[in-house]
């Protein structure tokens, strides 16, 4: 029965899955300063490292979408969990760039399989009406991974050291592997829920029909725009960022992290819950989320010198929402395309904010590192310089959320679907006179 409690069973099977996996994602993160002094290396080597696991991880969003499409979650779940304890259990011995190297490049392999392949099994146990909040609660309670890899990671880190730290995370990865092979089913009626064969006829047939859907692409830019100020915050550059610039204790810093997921979690399902309401607004949500996010870092970066508590929690609070923002992204790619081919097109629109993360931590990391010589010894403007970069991004985004969107409601007026203005829709509700919309 789809939204019993059995479908809830399998559904927190998944959850854990990628609670586990946003661990070992946002593991360097909190681990970033230990592992400049591990290896030896400056900013810019060190946001490689996020770079490289993000790319890895952007580069086999479509691949593994037809994969999922093909052999289903339980079996990718599964082998992502593998593959990311694997280069945790390297991570935590390995004292050589290579080894580390290697390490991200599977984790992020790993990283790839998993969320999307979590996502599939929403629309497949849960009953249409409730899709929209439960594929929010996916993506944000899924976070609490990264409260994990704030707080006893980093506990770890800071008290028995690297190797335990890495070990244990390791462990909780081929925990969460059997788990999901003995509890995890694809669809209610069946184990694994196995696709056509794949041919590349029909890779390329899938893989086309749902870039070229315009529904697709506004998934792809909802996802770029919203994404990425709270990933780099998370994965890599926010903790630095409070305690080398914002002079902030580590335990204050991981505080803020894990408000930023709690606030994330509250606001998840209030975004969830309008969506489902307004499906024909979602767009107006989205460029709500870049605008909150924006003027989060603007607050902090025009405050002179460090900025004080209140501010920097005002930023935590705007970074949260871009997660569950960004969960929209994956509505579109939904409702635009039919049930086959919902692995590719969710694949499509998951390369977007991540592909968003890993130039925007490139870039810091350069900026960082061409300002202080390749030191260490971070001051709060070189901050502020390299975070600047983030507002070329969110332009780009929302240049291409506005293009998509007018493409998106053409295709629908030609499908006999008409989408008022939001002015237009306004009035009618009476929240403006007509005579005002019409001067507007």
């Amino acid at each position: 029965m789809r939204g019993g409690a059995r479908a809830w069973a399998v559904w927190a099977v998944g959850l854990s899955a990628y609670i586990v996996a946003v661990l070992h994602r946002t593991s360097l993160g909190v681990a970033g300063l230990d592992a400049q002094d591990r290896f030896g290396i400056g900013a810019g080597a060190l946001a490689s490292f996020a770079v490289l696991q993000l790319l890895v991880y952007a580069g086999l969003q479509v691949p593994v979408g037809l994969l999922l499409d093909r052999f289903g979650s339980m079996r990718l779940v599964v082998a992502g969990a593998l593959v990311m304890a694997s280069g945790q259990a390297l991570m935590a011995f390995t004292d050589g760039l290579g080894g580390a190297v290697t390490a991200r490049i599977l984790v992020g392999a790993g990283d790839a399989m998993t969320f999307i392949s979590v996502l599939r099994l929403v629309p497949q146990w849960f009953p249409a009406r409730r899709v929209p909040v439960v594929t929010q609660f996916t993506g944000i309670i899924g976070q609490l991974g990264q409260v994990l890899s704030a707080v006893p990671l980093a506990a770890l880190l800071a008290g028995p050291g690297w190797t335990t730290a890495f070990i244990s995370a390791s462990a909780a990865g081929f925990f969460v592997a059997i788990l999901a092979l003995v509890a995890l089913h694809d669809h209610p009626e069946r184990r694994i829920n196995a696709g056509e064969a794949i041919s590349a006829r029909r890779l390329g047939t899938d893989l086309t029909t749902a870039w070229k859907h315009p529904g697709t692409r506004l998934g792809l830019w909802t996802h770029f725009s919203t994404q990425f100020p709270g990933t780099v915050f998370a994965l890599i550059w926010g903790y630095p960022f409070l305690v080398a610039g914002e002079g902030v204790s580590r335990g204050t810093a991981s505080t803020l992290l894990t408000l930023f997921v709690l606030v994330g979690m509250v606001g998840a399902p209030l975004i969830g819950v309008m969506v489902q309401r307004h499906p024909l607004r979602r767009s107006w949500v989205v460029l709500a989320v870049v605008a909150t996010n924006a003027l989060g870092w603007g607050l902090v970066l025009v405050w002179p010198g460090r900025a004080p508590m209140t501010v920097l929690v005002v930023l935590v609070v705007a970074l949260a929402l871009g997660g569950p923002g960004s969960m929209i992204g994956f509505e579109f790619a939904r409702t635009f395309n039919p049930p086959h081919r919902l692995g590719t097109a969710t694949g499509i629109v998951n390369v977007g904010g991540f592909v968003a993360s890993l130039i925007t931590i490139l870039l810091v990391g350069l900026i960082l590192d061409a300002r202080t010589g390749g030191r260490t010894d971070y001051d709060i403007s070189d901050f502020k310089v390299a975070m600047s970069v983030q507002y070329a991004l969110m332009a780009i985004g929302v240049v291409g959320i506005l293009r998509t969107r007018r493409l998106v409601r053409r295709r629908m007026a030609a499908e006999g679907v008409h989408v008022r203005p939001l002015r237009e829709a306004l009035a009618a509700r009476g929240w403006f006179s007509a005579e005002r919309i019409g001067k507007s």
